[in-house]
């Protein structure tokens, strides 16, 4: 779908899912996440770069898992410790997953995604066109019921922190791999939310597609 066809269904409110195509189960578990080798730190940050062009196929299930695990997953157990940080330890930022066969919720404790809608809703995830084809589309939510000893005027400043280390860090993992992605900021969050079935304390806050550089 165009740009100009987007903007203007969501003029009309009509930015709606599609319906899911491919295994849509309830729960997809990962395999462990690789965390041994890859590009070091320096020349990852060297080949850090937006794309906005990505081949359709979907990542392998151990492409995901590394993935997922380096945007939020637990780097260390004993203390339930994240690889990105969060103020106050607030883990106010939940992970979703827009797949063809459905949206998912990452659960970074059981590294497995929970389906929480049986739809498609990757065009809904932006304003851009190539968000309808490519294999993945990340939904950074901020759930403000979670920070609580944060004072209100604060939440969102702390909540867009957390967001953009958890961005970066799908950034890097995609310059080591060799994968193309991008965040996007140009979303009708109205549209996603309603489309996500977010509750009153939940905030879009962006989005993040990742695939394979086209061929």
């Amino acid at each position: 779908m165009n740009l100009l066809t987007k903007m203007a269904l969501g003029l009309m409110g009509q930015m709606r899912p599609e319906a899911p195509t491919g295994d849509g189960s309830p729960a997809r578990v990962l395999p462990p996440p690789q965390t041994q080798g890859g590009l070091p730190l320096m020349q990852a940050l060297a080949r850090r770069q937006s794309a906005r062009t990505f081949d359709t196929a979907a990542l392998p299930s151990q492409t995901l898992s590394d993935l997922l695990w380096a945007a939020a997953g637990i780097n260390r157990p004993e203390q339930g410790g994240r690889t990105a940080p969060s103020a106050m330890n607030s883990q106010e930022v939940d992970l979703y997953v827009a797949l063809p066969e459905g949206l998912y919720l990452y659960d970074p404790q059981a590294h497995a995604l929970q389906r929480v809608l049986a739809a498609d809703v990757r065009r809904v995830t932006g304003y851009q066109d190539f968000v309808d084809d490519a294999p993945l589309d990340l939904v950074f939510v901020a759930d403000h019921a979670r920070m609580k000893l944060v004072p209100a005027a604060l939440r969102e400043s702390y909540a867009s922190t957390a967001v953009g280390a958890m961005a970066q860090n799908v950034y890097l993992y995609c310059a080591s791999a060799g994968l193309s992605t991008v965040i996007r900021a140009w979303i009708d969050r109205q549209a996603l939310a309603t489309a996500m079935a977010l509750g009153t304390d939940q905030q879009v806050m962006l989005a993040q597609t990742v695939g394979a550089p086209p061929p």
